[in-house]
């Protein structure tokens, strides 16, 4: 489990790199400032909660194996998925529908961080 989060959180974290200098470099100037703004955030989100992605690898290396830390991993992975994700097809494409989906990442973030912190008091 600890392998899988880090490695998640690796590619992530890439991926976030990449697409912070496709925003900044190949977007700017073609996006509306509102929607650059919204692409950004999601690199951010992203870049965030791959590092947690990372945390949680870790974490699951020094504690034993719990539910809660396999929780938290894959909320983190759903939560870059759906916020991020959507962010980015919503600013490339003004689909504006996609904004529904957004929330439903905020709230894996929300469930991985909380996971983690019950991973932690489990022991």
């Amino acid at each position: 489990m600890n392998r899988t989060f880090v490695a998640l959180g690796s590619i992530c974290a890439f991926l976030s790199v990449a697409l912070g200098a496709f925003g900044a470099h190949a977007l700017k100037g073609r996006l509306a400032a509102d929607m650059l703004a919204n692409f950004q955030t999601g690199v951010q989100y992203q870049m965030m909660h791959s590092l947690g992605l990372i945390a949680v690898g870790l974490a699951a290396s020094l504690l034993p194996a719990s539910g809660h830390l396999r929780r938290a991993g894959w909320s983190m992975f759903v939560g870059i998925v759906f916020f991020s994700g959507s962010l980015y097809v919503l600013s490339i494409t003004g689909i504006k529908q996609l904004g529904a989906i957004t929330p439903i990442g905020g709230v894996a973030f929300l469930f991985g961080w909380l996971s983690l912190v019950l991973a932690l008091r489990a022991k």
